[in-house]
């Protein structure tokens, strides 16, 4: 089994939690998908985009089980990232845990 990561600051965790799916954070409703990580990819997303941020949170999905929907797109450095193009639904959420303060950038990220 293939995993994918997302990783969700507190307060959107909680609403994720509540609502039971998500179209994700403000950068993903920009985008018109929900961004995902590999594991490979998730110190890069942490580094850009949480940089000491506190209360986060890191959730695994089992990519194959996000069906068509999920997409591998050419970003950052030309990598390929795994896009999610529908919602988000809490059933699908394999494992979460607290990632904790946002490492520095060549640090491993822990719950992966």
């Amino acid at each position: 089994m293939m995993h994918v990561y997302k990783i969700f600051r507190a307060a959107e965790w909680a609403a994720f939690q509540a609502a039971g799916e998500t179209r994700g954070s403000p950068d993903d409703l920009r985008d018109g998908f929900v961004h995902l990580s590999t594991a490979a990819q998730l110190d890069g997303t942490v580094a850009r985009h949480f940089h000491g941020e506190a209360e986060l949170v890191l959730v695994t999905l089992d990519a194959a089980a996000l069906g068509p929907a999920l997409r591998w797109e050419v970003s950052r450095g030309g990598a390929r990232f795994p896009h999610l193009y529908r919602d988000l639904r809490i059933d699908e959420v394999v494992r979460a845990g607290p990632l904790g303060a946002a490492p520095s950038p060549g640090s491993a990220v822990h719950g992966a």
